[in-house]
């Protein structure tokens, strides 16, 4: 396919994106009137599944990150006590 050809069939893709983009952005306070007088205001999506187990998977790691420095904790007070004893028998 000619250069000429490749470069045109570009340019109308990005003229079809860009005319779709402005008639999206042309209608939407028509079609926020609309929803407005039918009673169907702008809804908050529900979370995808993905968005979900994003969600869990933040929820766990913050979990494990506080469990993790109440171990490390635990375990440093326990060697702090082992040494005393340690030093004192001596």
């Amino acid at each position: 396919m000619s250069k000429h050809f490749e470069d045109a069939r570009y340019y109308l893709g990005r003229a079809a994106e860009h005319a779709k983009a402005g008639v999206v952005e042309e209608l939407e306070p028509v079609e926020a009137r609309v929803k407005e007088l039918v009673g169907r205001e702008d809804e908050e999506p529900e979370p995808s599944r993905l968005d979900k187990l994003q969600a869990d998977l933040k929820e766990i790691e913050e979990r494990a990150e506080g469990e993790a420095r109440e171990a490390v904790a635990s375990a440093r007070k326990r060697v702090a006590e082992y040494r005393g004893k340690d030093a004192a028998a001596e």
